[in-house]
């Protein structure tokens, strides 16, 4: 019987991709910057950026000690992450939209949802989250993750009016390991909707270290797989924050894709006011986030630029807390809802069921 002989062609290894991500930084911490990439800003949109942050600040503040109170309910609160959130904010164009989680404050407030609406809807009344014809912001998401394929649907839908609108996903570090994410960057990039996925990486997912949720490098390079670009930002930069958001945004709206920017923060303060952050991570490490502080880079770069004064704060600090006064006072004086109102904003119309349910009531 012949012997059979068999032969094998090797084909030789080759690369056949590969990837790099890209780190963007403006503004350091002794409020020095990179003028070949800071973007072009005004003086007075500069100060936007800044008192727009101590608002923020100043509301969050407050928030957390009405919490202690017993005036509102559990709070999720933003020191550390007002870069990041009003950064990006300011970026958007008044037609664009988003979708926020459960922290985004200092969105909300940015984007110029009232500041007694926002304490009103962490006081229990769900009539907060009644958002303003004219403003483009989805109300609060607490589920974590959920809300992502929204936002990629809501962009998919601007693509199909031909709508030239960009749509912004906001989510934790944490968020990454849902399965909604993966599912609504899969779609995002096939179709090429015009999304800016932003996750604010602020290090820990309550008690989890973000070494936990995934062994990647970065969370950026996720998009990689997903077939589009994936950016880290200094997120204490607002700076970088603004450049990286309005980018993205623009070439959204060229038809150019989806981006992911990973924005790497800190959390500063507990996740909520139902956590106690002490009992997983040091001292220390919060200390070694202080002078990253994004408020402190931006006053250290107006007073350089003499944009700043002793002045200048104290009048921003009086206005401020003048406005979180009014905040709190006008929230308070909001007539409480009923038990039958949770009927009236279930559904579009009251249903059999539901007015069955009234006359038992």
């Amino acid at each position: 019987m012949a012997a059979c002989m068999l032969s094998f062609y090797h084909m030789p290894e080759e690369t056949i991709a590969s990837f790099s991500v890209r780190r963007l930084a403006v503004l350091d911490e002794k409020g020095n910057i990179d003028e070949s990439l800071m973007p072009p800003l005004s003086d007075g949109e500069i100060k936007r950026l800044y008192e727009t942050m101590v608002l923020a600040r100043t509301f969050d503040q407050r928030a957390l000690s009405l919490q202690r109170e017993g005036r509102i309910g559990t709070y999720a609160p933003i020191a550390g992450q007002e870069a990041t959130q009003v950064g990006s904010a300011l970026a958007l164009e008044k037609s664009d939209w988003v979708f926020p989680t459960f922290r985004e404050n200092g969105v909300y407030i940015a984007v110029g949802h009232p500041p007694h609406m926002i304490l009103q809807y962490w006081g229990g009344d769900e009539r907060g989250l009644k958002i303003a014809e004219d403003l483009h912001i989805f109300p609060v998401s607490i589920p974590v993750g959920t809300h992502i394929p929204h936002a990629v649907g809501a962009a998919m839908a601007a693509k199909y009016r031909g709508d030239k609108i960009g749509v912004i996903a906001y989510f934790g570090d944490g968020g990454t390991s849902e399965g909604d994410f993966h599912e609504a960057l899969n779609f995002a990039g096939v179709f090429k909707a015009p999304v800016v996925f932003i996750c604010e990486n602020n290090q820990w997912a309550i008690s989890v270290p973000r070494e936990k949720q995934t062994a990647a490098k970065t969370i950026a390079q996720k998009a990689v797989a997903y077939g589009f670009e994936g950016i880290q930002i200094d997120g204490n930069d607002i700076f970088a924050v603004y450049k990286a958001t309005k980018d993205a945004l623009a070439k959204a709206k060229r038809g150019d894709g989806p981006t992911l920017i990973e924005s790497y923060t800190y959390r500063m303060s507990d996740h909520t006011t139902a956590d106690d952050a002490s009992r997983y991570r040091t001292k220390e490490e919060v200390e070694a986030w202080l002078p990253k502080d994004p408020i402190l880079r931006v006053k250290l770069f107006m007073e350089k630029k003499g944009l700043w004064s002793d002045e200048y704060q104290k009048d921003l600090e009086a206005k401020t807390k003048a406005a979180v006064d009014e905040a709190e006072r006008k929230a308070e004086a909001v007539e409480h809802a009923g038990p039958r109102d949770m009927f009236a904003y279930t559904y579009g119309k009251i249903t059999g069921r539901q007015r069955k349910e009234l006359e038992d009531f």
